[in-house]
């Protein structure tokens, strides 16, 4: 995921600014790690970017504050953060990325993920697995699970299969998957939290796989949950299939973001600006930088590239409030979000969905 330019309660300009949708994923060109590439105090939730990036123009990201018992017109409990257990262990013999070690944010890959066949083979491998393990993820969404336990199973899952789990060690995040419930937009770290009767969940999971990345994400009922809930998971899932229809050889990025952003008008649904899609492969995050909201940035998509689509919508504001763990992002007021991502190649014909089973 990245970011895109905003600033405060402003409206965006139609130049967009980007951080990724991998919470610290901030395709910014910097190898600087995330206390870094934020100005923020501790204790307190308002943010702002301090490096700029010229291909997106991102000036100042700001992420307001808000109280977190504060959930106005809601029966749904403030989603609150719990326990975080410590980073689970791969085996030595598993392939692992540069940023592993370091722990380093390795910032955005400059030029696109364009692959010969070999590697449209590996792409393909990676985005099966990836498929498959937010398929079996998807399982344990229920009440009573932890969001932790579903790290455990993801975790398992992908160094069964000799993969390693991107998120892990990603800017120093602890976990393997991102859990993100109700208002969390994206990055959420699993924890003790139980899921809720009611809840929806958004599980953001992400392989690395004989040297290629392969990234997808959807968003699960928990038990019985009520139609505002339904509907906004619907039309995000339908926002990401819309966007794709379009992809092909020559078509401009922008067309994603106005495809997105026009259908998600017609039911009222809020488009967050500041964490966007991405190139994919060799690298976590890569050029270009896929906005899902009306733009006018230029590019156009290549035979044999590989990105990201990944909508966040929600119910009421857009604006971000990033938590003290520097990672989790939740809505302002409190509003739900859903998000569904997936990653394509753009083929002579179109577009082919990687990351599906």
């Amino acid at each position: 995921m990245i970011t895109a330019k905003m600033g405060g309660a402003r409206a965006i300009s139609d130049q967009p600014r980007l951080i990724s949708s991998f919470v610290g994923d901030l395709l910014l060109r910097s190898t600087q790690p995330l206390p870094q590439l934020f100005r923020y105090k501790p204790g307190c939730n308002r943010v702002s970017m301090q490096f700029s990036r010229s291909l997106s123009g991102l000036t100042n990201l700001l992420f307001n504050s808000r109280k977190l018992d504060d959930l106005p017109n809601s029966k749904r409990k403030s989603l609150k953060p719990g326990r975080v257990s410590p980073p689970r262990p791969v085996p030595k013999h598993i392939q692992r990325p540069p940023y592993a070690k370091s722990k380093m944010m390795p910032g955005i890959a400059s030029g696109p993920e364009v692959h010969d066949e070999q590697g449209i083979e590996r792409m393909r491998a990676s985005g099966r697995l990836a498929a498959q393990v937010l398929q079996f993820a998807g399982t344990f969404v229920k009440p009573g699970i932890m969001t932790d336990e579903i790290d455990e199973a993801v975790h398992q899952m992908i160094i069964d299969n000799g993969a390693y789990p991107s998120p892990l060690g990603y800017g120093n995040f602890p976990k393997s998957v991102c859990t993100s419930v109700n208002e969390c937009i994206c990055h959420g770290i699993p924890d003790s939290r139980p899921l809720e009767d009611g809840d929806i969940i958004n599980i953001d999971v992400t392989v690395y796989l004989n040297g290629y990345h392969g990234d997808t994400s959807a968003t699960f009922f928990c038990g019985d949950v009520d139609d505002e809930a339904r509907n906004l998971v619907q039309v995000t899932k339908e926002c990401l299939d819309k966007a794709i229809s379009i992809c092909a050889p020559g078509v401009e990025f922008k067309k994603i973001g106005k495809r997105i952003h026009d259908y998600a008008d017609k039911f009222r649904y809020g488009v967050v600006r500041q964490f966007v899609g991405h190139g994919v492969g060799r690298v976590f995050h890569a050029d270009p930088v896929v906005l899902h909201f009306r733009n006018n940035d230029d590019g156009r998509m290549m035979l044999n590239q590989t990105f990201t689509i990944e909508p966040m919508l929600t119910v009421g504001s857009i604006n971000p409030v990033m938590w003290n763990d520097n990672w989790t992002v939740v809505t302002e007021d409190g509003s739900l979000s859903a998000q569904f991502e997936h990653t394509i190649l753009i083929t002579s014909d179109g577009a082919e969905i990687l990351t599906q089973c």
